[in-house]
């Protein structure tokens, strides 16, 4: 899924393609992408955008006499730029129609999750965003404040959209990488220097991201946004070897989505174990990288 990063690049893209341009037409080739019917989304053809919004991971296009075109990418929503008119294809979920172009609205699979409404009014606005704290303009007591309001591990805590806007799957990793802590660390169990560590993290590690892929969208249009960069530390590099010590990547997978993690840094050597693999093994999970090393050993012993 598109998180903050990926979200400002496109926009610092889209600005340049289409910022000031009328939509000349909007195609909606799959009725499940639009969500709403009142105003009807005709009424945007004809208006200038005049600007964009960030609503957590959603894209707002903001347009003229007070209307905004509130775009959620969810999973496997892409936008992709034609110069040239093109046709769609059976991924294709919307086309825009500019003088310079045409933006495609596309979703990879067969589960339709990328939604799109139209709505008046910064009132109407406002209920799409789900209110997350916005970490590059909080300073620490901020952070630490909406952090701690409720008891999550980690990684359920900065990707909660209600408490942190914007971080998602791929970046909750990286970041908790960067601070050496536990995605399942409760919040209620971190100390002030943890506090301040993973504050740290936040902002170097988003901040470093916004600014490499919004200098490559000012580039060129990013056609091939995705959760997995080869310049990522763990997220996605599962066996690999950790960029700071060398230890493969471990992970751990809840419901369609993943936790990566570098034992020795964050874990102190323990292995993580997620709840349907923990039920299936029970005694025989590895608790620590010596356990697993010793299973292995055995295990080529026994096949040689």
């Amino acid at each position: 899924m598109p998180e903050l990063p990926d979200i400002l690049a496109y926009i610092d893209a889209l600005e340049t393609k289409i910022l000031n341009q009328p939509i000349q037409d909007i195609r909606v080739i799959s009725p499940f992408i639009l969500r709403s019917f009142d105003p009807p989304i005709q009424d945007a053809v004809g208006k200038k955008v005049i600007g964009f919004r960030r609503l957590g991971k959603r894209i707002a296009f903001v347009l003229e006499n007070e209307l905004f075109l509130v775009i959620h990418l969810m999973i496997a929503g892409r936008f992709h730029w034609k110069d040239k008119p093109s046709k769609p294809n059976k991924q294709t979920l919307a086309m825009f129609l500019f003088p310079s172009g045409t933006l495609v609205l596309t979703e990879a699979g067969s589960k339709k999750r990328a939604s799109m409404h139209l709505v008046r009014g910064e009132q109407a606005l406002v209920a799409h965003n789900p209110g997350g704290l916005e970490v590059f303009n909080a300073d620490e007591a901020a952070f630490r404040d909406a952090l701690i309001r409720e008891n999550h591990t980690l990684k359920r805590a900065l990707t909660d959209p209600h408490l942190f806007s914007g971080i998602g799957n791929a970046y909750s990793d990286e970041i908790l990488h960067d601070a050496g802590l536990s995605p399942l660390k409760l919040t209620g169990r971190l100390d002030e220097s943890e506090i301040h560590q993973l504050y740290e993290s936040v902002q170097r590690t988003l901040r470093f991201w916004v600014e490499k892929l919004s200098r490559e969208a000012r580039e060129s249009f990013p056609e091939k946004v995705t959760a997995f960069r080869k310049e990522m530390s763990v997220h996605g590099r599962y066996g690999e070897p950790c960029p700071k010590c060398g230890t493969p990547v471990r992970r751990i997978v809840y419901a369609e989505n993943e936790a990566n993690y570098c034992p020795t840094c964050q874990t102190g050597g323990r292995l993580l174990a997620d709840r349907a693999l923990s039920r299936l093994l029970k005694e025989d999970w590895p608790r620590t990288l010596e356990e697993l090393e010793r299973r292995r050993s055995g295990n080529q012993e026994r096949q040689s």
